[in-house]
């Protein structure tokens, strides 16, 4: 009598099947929807960044001209009529306020970094195109180190 090796399976169900593959898919999705966030956090910083970049050519603009002067705003989907005056102070504020946002936005953007980096080390994720020279010379060493067994521990490849 002839004794098979090969691990049973049949007794599994179809509705088990995803019991098997969750873990792997919520690394993931965890993983994507973190680099997501991160990747908002950029955007909304290179908005931010433009909006400085319009205040400061407004203000080096209006710093040579007549404080009596009339000079529109726009606030709230409004324009409205005031003088340069009282203009110039309200747009340094409001420059000096989104500087501040950027800078609280770059510290998070770190922080997201940070918890990335420890998220991939702890799941052993890598990036499609990532290091493939590298991972091709560390297969070959533990191949030729381990007599053609893999290293312990799965990865996950991420695209």
């Amino acid at each position: 009598m002839e004794t098979n090796t090969e691990p049973h399976y049949h007794h599994l169900l179809e509705k088990d099947l995803p019991l098997l593959v969750t873990p792997t898919c919520n690394v993931v999705a965890t993983f994507q929807k973190m680099r997501q966030e991160q990747r908002s956090m950029a955007s909304k910083a290179a908005e931010l960044e433009m909006e400085i970049n319009e205040h400061s050519l407004v203000v080096d603009t209006l710093k040579d001209v007549d404080p009596s002067r009339k000079c529109f705003r726009l606030v709230g989907g409004v324009l409205v009529e005031r003088t340069v005056k009282e203009v110039l102070p309200a747009l340094e504020s409001n420059k000096e306020q989104i500087t501040k946002i950027v800078e609280s936005i770059n510290t998070q953007m770190q922080s997201k970094g940070r918890e990335l980096t420890e998220y991939r080390e702890r799941y052993n994720i890598r990036l499609v195109g990532e290091g493939e020279a590298e991972a091709q010379d560390q297969s070959a060493a533990s191949r030729d180190s381990e007599g053609g067994g893999s290293k312990s521990g799965a990865g996950v490849l991420v695209s």
